[in-house]
Order: structure tokens, then C-alpha cells, then sequence
């Protein structure tokens, strides 16, 4: 295991090092001049100049490659082009936020997708099977926006069980007043697609021999069923979630925008519109890390649900 781990670490090295690289000539050779964008459209040449002179933009590619690198490496990415805020600060207060929304969307997606597609797999054909199959294919047809505009009218507006926008410093109150409406619409999208999925790996589990055997020994069929069958369809399931992760960590950006939520996804965004290139390149970046990061837990978790496997 130690071995692995050592291994896959070291493999990192060269995957990120072409992720700093691609990132630095996209930003450099082929984005828009920030110094343009932030002087405005009133901005003199010499205004101009003077912007890229105060970023550093006039320094030669490599050099300007050896700062992005230095960066990197001492977790320094300077101040916003925009609003002069570190970097590292505006990542240090806004991720709290995006964490409080995306960490109990993360855990609900699994933790109702499982059991549900586990049953309807188990009761294949039946009418619950049917209507369950159906209320994922509306789901899946209807955008996110609609869910929105929609739970916030219901939910927000006519109900009033929800506010639609606000935030706190608590997050305990984040969690309890918040958080749960974004946090609920977002589990209503995600989890018609990850039921459907499961189900299908259920299936596929179900249609084995060693589940004959098990059912021909006389095992009760919820041992049968959460034993045997939903162990041996968990590798996939990691897999999934493995790969689901980085999506729920950007599909959260549209909810703080949608509603006001401070976090980094918002920050992200405004940084987009401003041509922000520190903040920009630093999200790009942890987020490869994270990817990689989340990929090799995932290869661990694999041992653990089956000891069968084999790290190599």
C-alpha cells in the first residue's frame, strides 16, 4: 500500500506540471490583455502601459512562467488584479461557504441515491420500478433553471419555508435557515441521473451467479441484497462519486450566484468577468490538485470495500 501510494504521488508530479503549463500559455497567449480590460475603454496607451507594467505583464513569458511557478509552489498567488485582495485570503474566506452547500449536497446524492436504486433494482419490472424510472426521465429533462425559478417561487415566495437569498456568519444558521433550499433543488437534479446509474450497476450485480448461490443456500434476501450485492456494486459507485465530485464543486458556483451565497464559485465568476487572471489561475490549478487527489482516494477506497483488489 505504501508503495502504491509513493507511486501515485510521484505520478502526480508530471500530470501537474502539464496543467501549470497549459493553463500559463492559455492565459498567456491565447486570453485577452488585462491590462486593456481593467483600464476601461477610456484608458490611455500610457495608462495602458503603466497597468501592465504594475502586473508584470511587460516581463518576458519565461520569466513571467517562473513567477506562475513560484506561486505554485509557496501556495502565494499575490492580490486580485481586480479588487487587491489576496488571493489566499479570498480563498480562505469564501470556501467555507461553498463547502456548507456542496459537502450536505455531496452526502444526500449518495446517501438517497443508493438505497433507492438498490430497491427499484430488486423490484425490476414492477409498477414502483416503472414510476421511479419515469420520475427520473422527467427529472432529467427539466434544466436546473426551471428547478430554481420554480423552488424559489413555491418554497421561497408563496410558502415561505425558505429564504431565497441571505447569508450569515454562523454556520450553524447557514446550514439550518440558508442552505437548505439551494441544497434541496440541487439533490433533486442530481439524483435522477445517479439513481438510474445505480440502478443499472445493481442490476448487472443481480444477474450473477454468485447471487443464485447465495439465494439457493438459503440466505435471506436483505444479506443477500446489502451483503453480497451492494459490496461487490460499490467499486462502481466510488468510481461514479470519484468522478462526480469536481462536478458538484463547480455545478455549486451557479447556486451562490443563483443565490447570494458568498463563496468562491461567485468569486470565481465576477474574477471571469474582470479578466481576473490570479484568481482564475488558482482555482484552475486546485481544482486539478483536488481532481488528482480525489482520484487516488478513490483507488484507495476501492481496497477497503474488497479486499480482493489489487493496488499495482
Amino acid at each position: 500500500m505504501a508503495a502504491y501510494l509513493i507511486r501515485r504521488l510521484w505520478q502526480m508530479v508530471p500530470t501537474l506540471l502539464g496543467v501549470v503549463l497549459l493553463v500559463f500559455l492559455l492565459f498567456k497567449f491565447f486570453g485577452g490583455d488585462p491590462a486593456e480590460i481593467l483600464g476601461g475603454l477610456d484608458a490611455t496607451p500610457e495608462q495602458v502601459d503603466a497597468i501592465r507594467q504594475q502586473l508584470g505583464l511587460n516581463e518576458p513569458w519565461w520569466v513571467q512562467l517562473g513567477i506562475f511557478l513560484k506561486q505554485i509552489v509557496t501556495f502565494d498567488w499575490g492580490k486580485s488584479w481586480a479588487t487587491g485582495e489576496a488571493v489566499g485570503h479570498l480563498f480562505a474566506t469564501r470556501l467555507p461557504a461553498t463547502l456548507t452547500v456542496m459537502v450536505p449536497i455531496l452526502l444526500l446524492d449518495v446517501l438517497l441515491a443508493v438505497p433507492i436504486a438498490l430497491g427499484v433494482a430488486y423490484l425490476r419490472g414492477s409498477l414502483t420500478d416503472r414510476l421511479v424510472m419515469i420520475a427520473t426521465t422527467v427529472a432529467l429533462s427539466i434544466s436546473f433553471l426551471v428547478y430554481v425559478i420554480v423552488g424559489q417561487y413555491v418554497f421561497g415566495f408563496r410558502l415561505g419555508w425558505f429564504p431565497v437569498q441571505g447569508w450569515s456568519d454562523s454556520t450553524l444558521t447557514n446550514l439550518v435557515t440558508y442552505a437548505p433550499l439551494p441544497v434541496l433543488l440541487a439533490v433533486a437534479v442530481g439524483i435522477a441521473p445517479q439513481t438510474r446509474l445505480y440502478r443499472s450497476f445493481f442490476l448487472d450485480e443481480l444477474g450473477q451467479d454468485y447471487v443464485r448461490t447465495a439465494r439457493a443456500k438459503g440466505l435471506s434476501e436483505p444479506r443477500v441484497l446489502f451483503k453480497h450485492v451492494l459490496r461487490n456494486a460499490m467499486i462502481p459507485i466510488l468510481t461514479n462519486v470519484g468522478l462526480m465530485l469536481p462536478g458538484i464543486f463547480v455545478g455549486s458556483f451557479l447556486i451562490e450566484v443563483f443565490f447570494s451565497i458568498p463563496g468562491l464559485g461567485r468569486e470565481v465568476l465576477l474574477a471571469v468577468n474582470r479578466s481576473d487572471y490570479p484568481v482564475i489561475q488558482a482555482v484552475t490549478i486546485y481544482l486539478a490538485v483536488l481532481t488528482m487527489f480525489i482520484n487516488l482516494g478513490t483507488d484507495l477506497m476501492y481496497k477497503v470495500v474488497d479486499p480482493r483488489v489489487v493496488l499495482k
